[in-house]
């Protein structure tokens, strides 16, 4: 395969202030990519911000809440004044709840659904049209291997990213004709702030190697390896698809 080259492409990153959104962004800015990084704490996205031009990418932060239009709105018309397009566009925010569907408050679902696909497809709505034209374009959603399984007390997660599924294949068909792909990368348990809990539980955390064929936690760097491959040319034929990088999870 070729060497990637992202010169000159411009990427939108949400979620970008750690975790994978982070390591998704270091992978892009490392060979070549400017990065529009947005998430909800400043601090957090400062410490990306650094990192990432560190590596001698240019990028800019921009608070964003993704559940909000007029933020996103904002966000869009800001990555538009200061690099003029985009050209990639991660959907990488989201957040979890862990409880019984009939446990869940009207207030906890929204916080879920708005979040983790509200988020999506407003992101989606406002970034595209400067996506167009360009002859290229790559958006990728992350959804999670609860898009295909599901568990007690998952319930209303795995609803979310069964719709971002369901949201990637549409789109991608949509935009066909404009050369944009759009593409849904579903990790399994990867070793991130959002799994901490469940790592320093010992008991979850056996059980959950136990379940994993590989026996081992994910690490954010290879979900952005899998993502950097979607964004380079040898990905083009890539489509309305979506990648598990699960360590075998769904294949029992």
């Amino acid at each position: 395969m070729k060497k990637i080259d992202l010169s000159g492409r411009v990427a939108v990153v949400t979620g970008a202030s750690r975790g994978i959104g982070r390591a998704i962004a270091l992978e892009l800015a490392g060979v070549g990519a400017k990065l529009a990084l947005l998430g909800r704490d400043s601090a957090k996205l400062a410490e990306t911000l650094a990192m990432v031009r560190a590596s001698g990418a240019e990028a800019e932060t921009y608070i964003c809440d993704v559940r909000y239009e007029d933020q996103v709105k904002q966000a869009a018309d800001q990555v538009k004044a200061r690099f003029g397009a985009a050209h990639i566009l991660i959907n990488n925010a989201g957040t979890a709840l862990r409880k019984n569907i009939i446990d869940f408050s009207f207030d906890e679902w929204r916080a879920l659904t708005d979040t983790n696909f509200t988020g999506v497809f407003l992101m989606c709505k406002h970034i595209v049209p400067l996506m167009k034209g360009h002859g290229y374009g790559r958006i990728i959603n992350l959804t999670s291997i609860m898009a295909h399984v599901s568990t007690p007390g998952r319930g209303v997660y795995s609803a979310t990213k069964h719709a971002v599924l369901g949201l990637t294949r549409a789109l991608a068909l949509e935009l066909i004709e404009e050369k944009i792909n759009v593409v849904a990368i579903s990790p399994g348990f990867i070793a991130t702030d959002l799994t901490a809990p469940l790592r320093a539980d010992p008991a979850k955390n056996s059980a959950l190697l136990a379940q994993t064929p590989m026996q081992r936690w994910g690490q954010a760097e290879e979900i952005a390896s899998m993502a950097l491959y979607i964004c380079s040319d040898a990905a083009a034929f890539m489509t309305g698809n979506d990648v598990l990088v699960d360590g075998g999870w769904c294949a029992q």
